[in-house]
């Protein structure tokens, strides 16, 4: 199966046979249960060496316990395995039994093992290293077989319940999930499911706050100066743009802006990082209940492999763990230079953003649009960009965990999880986090801040800044290659910028790639139900059906959880700068839980069930974002929001400083404040700029003094007010989830108490059965 081989199971040794052990063993069932089914093409067979292959591949697995059977149609053989029940009996008497039974005890009636316990311990001996050196996967690059899968039996009553589209409101099945997939998938469903379910408050607080900002759509003060400024002309904003602008020609922009940059942003980005603790420590509380409904308190994954071990190969050594520092080292220098590449990455983005602004100023057809339309193209390539990037990070990922060379195969899947996560971030953030931070940088007050026509300028030493962070100010910009002036925000704020990037790519994620993930699979399926005629056996039908159903790997179950972390990071990192992520992410949710169902049961290959009692070292990713959350939030509202500025303005500068004034609005002024002045004699090429005659001043957004145009006193009394604004919300909104954490125990006290009885009738048990009880 492809993919397969770059994640293996450590596979057992040379010369392993079924062990031969006084068990209790089981008669053959009688009705044939297949746990799995290998093909092979008809041409094999006309190879005496492939012929030769596969008939030792199956003389091993017959030495080891398995009965198989051959079936063919005109293009395939399909050959049915079956393992033995003593290979079972085996695995129950290493995991399942109970420990040293009590004397005077009655065995305990021995229980069925669950299919998918079946599947997993075929499928661990199939990967395995047989006697001849070579495994299964060895056997499919050489053309003897062509794949191998378990087959779906039974499925009809989980389609019913869970895999239809009409499901999409009902409650998941996870037991039955379980008991079908294996607790690693359900697992996965009920996470998916309990994170869909907290969404709802975050979305309706969300939307609360981006429909608040109607409320100040019209009545905005700084909404109100800035369309009534028909006199004030803005400094042309870069090459594209050779004209001056009149500062009313913000107006839309600017009172759409307010709509996710309004007071309510604050208490929303503390409101998430709360959300996102209570949403984790709720999640642990349910995972207890289940896992204790599973009864998998006592399972031990380590346990569980060198059990497997054991089974396929009896003169199993147990693996020591080993640690190289030099190994380390290496793999921490290749990793540094991975993310150094893909943060260059990003700088060729900004490099595309520059080049597409000098291409698209040639166009007249986009008029004004110049800076819209390069924001929308920058956020397209940038999910192309993402497309691309993750096939390559994933290959990367790989080949650092085989050269650290794992253990076994949990923990080789825990170092591949933080690795392919740690590249996937920054792909998928290097972007925003460059909107946010240096195009909108620490600098910058943002759009709204504009003169009002019949005021005064202002006064030299109080004005600010937002295209100035790295592409300099009217009259000294800074230029690409000495080209191509660097970009700027766009006319209404970096904000603005940042918000419709974000909603582009989680648009194009939540919709194109559910089609995609869903329509690709579909059509494939489509066209293979086609391809030739079916059996009337129904044995042979059913084993035809199941080979024409979609691949499956490694890493289906594994994409789906990286698909939901990077979705979690995007509704939880920068949701200060758009607070409908989460209602998103809800709605695509809802659509993923009936998808991913439909694509595991009626599209795809039954996935290997896998048994686990967590979610692994996604738990570990989850709260890292969290932590990232509440960082990246505070200082998008402290840099990049104009929250600040407003506020200094409010009650440093504005008539409200020395108390309110129920007459005046306390923002009355601010946008005036909030412009610097620029004296067109000083532009250095001012041939090339329009109606340069009739216009000696302009106004630009920054905090600069008129003439010299250096940094203003307003400019470092903002800076240390955002700096100290950053680490007063991340301590306030750390301590918070703190307090939420230990407020919300992770195992409810019901899960304690019962696993505490639990132990105590166990001693009880044995302490009654044992014959010095009687002398007591």
């Amino acid at each position: 199966m492809q993919g397969e081989e770059s994640l293996q199971f450590l596979g057992g040794t040379e010369g392993d046979s079924f062990p031969l052990v006084e068990i209790n063993t089981c008669e053959t069932e009688a009705s044939e249960q297949w746990d799995y089914v290998l093909v092979a093409d008809q041409c094999t067979q006309r190879n005496p060496r492939q012929a030769h292959q596969q008939q030792r591949f199956l003389e091993e697995l017959s030495r080891k316990g398995f009965h198989h059977k051959k079936l063919q149609d005109k293009e395939k053989i399909f050959f049915g395995i079956r393992a033995d029940s003593r290979i079972f009996n085996l695995y129950r008497t290493l995991l399942l039994e109970p420990e040293n039974p009590a004397p005077g005890m009655e065995p305990a009636t021995l229980t069925p093992i669950p299919a998918t316990t079946r599947i997993r311990i075929v499928n661990f001996i199939l990967k395995s290293k047989m006697a001849a050196g070579a495994t299964f996967e060895d056997l499919v690059k050489d053309g003897v077989f062509e794949t191998r899968f378990p087959l779906h039996k039974r499925e009809e009553d989980l389609i019913k319940k869970w895999a239809q589209w009409r499901n999409m409101f009902h409650k998941q099945p996870i037991d039955e999930i379980r008991d079908y997939f294996g607790e690693k998938v359900a697992l996965y469903f009920a996470w998916l499911g309990w994170y869909t379910y907290m969404l709802v408050p975050a979305a309706v607080v969300g939307v609360l706050i981006f429909l608040s900002g109607f409320a100040l759509f019209d009545t905005s003060q700084i909404s109100k100066e800035i369309c009534e400024a028909h006199d004030i002309f803005m400094c042309p904003r870069g090459d594209h743009s050779r004209k001056y602008h009149r500062l009313s020609d913000t107006c839309t922009f600017a009172k759409l802006t307010h709509l996710f940059d309004n007071d309510g942003t604050v208490l929303f980005a503390i409101f998430m990082a709360v959300w996102a603790t209570v949403f984790l420590e709720i999640w642990k509380r349910q995972r207890a209940r289940v896992v204790l409904h599973w009864d998998l308190y006592g399972w031990d994954e380590d346990q569980e492999e060198m059990a497997l071990q054991l089974i396929n190969c009896p003169d199993y050594t147990l693996q020591p763990y080993q640690h190289s520092y030099l190994r380390s080292t290496a793999i921490l220098v290749l990793s540094l230079l991975m993310i150094c590449f893909l943060i260059g990455m990003a700088h060729v983005l900004v490099v595309y953003r520059v080049l597409v602004t000098a291409l698209f100023s040639n166009l007249p057809i986009l008029g004004e649009q110049v800076t819209t339309a390069v924001v929308v193209t920058g956020a397209l390539v940038h999910y192309v960009t993402i497309l691309i990037m993750t096939k390559v990070n994933k290959w990367v990922a790989l080949k650092l965990c085989n050269f650290e060379k794992p253990r076994t195969f949990s923990e080789r899947e825990r170092k591949f999880t933080i690795k392919f996560f740690t590249l996937q971030f920054f792909v998928h953030f290097s972007s925003l986090i460059y909107i946010a931070f240096i195009l909108g940088s620490t600098l910058c007050p943002l759009p709204h801040a504009h003169p009002v026509r019949g005021q005064l300028p202002p006064p030299p030493h109080s004005q600010p800044h937002c295209p100035s962070r790295i592409n300099g100010h009217p009259g000294k910009s800074v230029r690409l290659a000495g080209l191509w002036k660097l970009e700027e925000c766009h006319l209404s704020g970096c904000m603005m910028d940042l918000f419709v990037q974000m909603a582009i790519i989680m648009g194009l994620k939540q919709t194109l790639s559910n089609c995609v993930e869903y329509l690709c699979p579909w059509l494939a399926h489509k066209c293979r139900l086609r391809q030739g005629r079916m059996s009337q056996d129904p044995e042979l039908k059913d084993w035809q059906r199941n080979y024409r159903l979609n691949s499956v790997n490694i890493f289906s179950l594994f994409d789906e959880f990286m698909e939901m972390m990077i979705q979690y990071g995007f509704t939880t990192i920068f949701v200060a700068a758009f607070p409908l992520a989460p209602l998103l992410s809800l709605l695509s949710n809802l659509v993923e839980i009936r998808l991913d169902a439909i694509k595991m049961v009626r599209l795809q290959k039954r996935l290997v069930p896998r048994k686990a009692k967590d979610i692994g070292t996604w738990l570990k990713v989850l709260e890292t974002i969290g932590v990232l959350a509440v960082i990246a939030n505070g200082m998008v509202i402290a840099f990049t929001s104009e929250f600040i500025p407003r506020m200094v303005y409010k009650y440093r500068y504005g008539p409200c400083r020395w108390g309110p004034r129920p007459e005046v609005d306390c923002l009355t002024g601010y946008v005036n404040h909030s412009l610097s002045l620029f004296y067109t004699k000083d532009f250095q090429d001012p041939d090339g700029i329009e109606d340069l005659e009739d216009v000696t001043e302009c106004r630009y957004r920054d905090y600069r003094n008129a003439g010299d145009y250096n940094f203003s006193e307003q400019f470092w009394v903002l800076l240390a007010i955002r700096l100290a604004f950053l680490i007063l919300f991340e301590h306030v909104a750390l301590c918070i989830k703190l307090i939420a954490a230990w407020l919300v125990p992770d195992v409810p006290q019901m899960v304690k108490n019962k696993v505490l009885d639990e132990k105590y009738q166990r001693l009880l048990e044995k302490l009654r059965s044992s014959p010095r009880s009687t002398d007591v």
